[in-house]
C-alpha cells in the first residue's frame, strides 16, 4: 500500500504554525536526511511566514538525549542553538498535562510524545515528526511527516 507523501514545505508554509517533536529537531541537530525538512521550516519561520513551537517537555527531552548521549558540553551547546532558533517554546500546565494523559493512556506512545501531540492539538497545529510511533494518533492528531512517506 502507498502512503501519502510530505507535501512541499512551500505549500505547508501557508498553514501557519507547526509543533516541534524531539525526534524531528535531534534529526535536524545531526545533520539527518530527515532534518532537512525541519531546516525548510526553520528557514521560513525566520522569514516569519510560520510559527514554531516546542513543548517545554520536548526541549528538556532533546536536551537529555543530548546529555545521555554526547555529554554535558554537548548539552548546553544543544540549549544555546535552541535558544537562538525561531521556535516558541510552550509551557505546561494542568489542562496540557491532562490531554498529555490521554493521548498516553489511549495510544501506545511515549510519555514525552503526548505533550507534542497535545501541545499541537491545543495550537490546532500538525506535530513535525518523523517518528512511527504517532501514526497512531492520526486522525485525532494532524502530522507533518519528515520522512518523504509515512513510516510503516
Amino acid at each position: 500500500m502507498r502512503r501519502a507523501g510530505r507535501p512541499p514545505i512551500a505549500a505547508v508554509a501557508r498553514r501557519g504554525g507547526f509543533v516541534l517533536d524531539s525526534h524531528a529537531l535531534l534529526a535536524y541537530f545531526e545533520g539527518e536526511a530527515t532534518g532537512t525538512a525541519v531546516r525548510a521550516l526553520i528557514q521560513e519561520a525566520e522569514q516569519r511566514r510560520i510559527r514554531l513551537y516546542l513543548s517545554l517537555i520536548n526541549w528538556g527531552e532533546v536536551v537529555y538525549i543530548v546529555r545521555r548521549e554526547k555529554g554535558e558540553t554537548a548539552a548546553h551547546e544543544v540549549i544555546a542553538r535552541l535558544d537562538i532558533l525561531p521556535i516558541t517554546l510552550r509551557g505546561v500546565d494542568r489542562g496540557l498535562v491532562e490531554a498529555a494523559a490521554a493521548l498516553k493512556a489511549a495510544h501506545p506512545i511515549a510519555y514525552a510524545d503526548a505533550f507534542a501531540a497535545a501541545t499541537a492539538n491545543a495550537l490546532q497545529a500538525p506535530v513535525v515528526t518523523g517518528d512511527p510511533e504517532f501514526r497512531c494518533l492520526e486522525p485525532e492528531t494532524k502530522v507533518f511527516w519528515t520522512t518523504r512517506t509515512q513510516p510503516l
